[in-house]
């Protein structure tokens, strides 16, 4: 992945803007990594993933619920705190 330096990213906005088309790209801020620019085509892939995984996951509840594998709301959310899930 390409970076930039905060100020570069400030200064080649518009470089910035089309590199990011092709692919992501890092801005940094003092050395850290603070934040990605990506391209919109890319952010909506990303949106549709997201739905798509969570509407799974769903569909997965509605099962568990109806076949009656379901656990306390303490432990799921231990679990879920944890970043487990199956």
């Amino acid at each position: 992945m390409d970076a930039l330096s905060a100020n570069e990213a400030k200064t080649q906005f518009g470089d910035l803007l089309l590199r990011a088309q092709r692919a992501p790209v890092q801005i940094n801020k003092n050395g850290k990594p603070v934040a990605v620019v990506i391209s919109m085509d890319e952010y909506d892939n990303i949106e549709a993933l997201k739905l798509k995984f969570l509407q799974s996951r769903v569909s997965q509840c509605m099962a568990d619920i109806q076949e009656g594998n379901t656990s306390d709301g303490e432990s799921f959310f231990n679990e879920l705190e944890q970043g487990k899930h199956d």
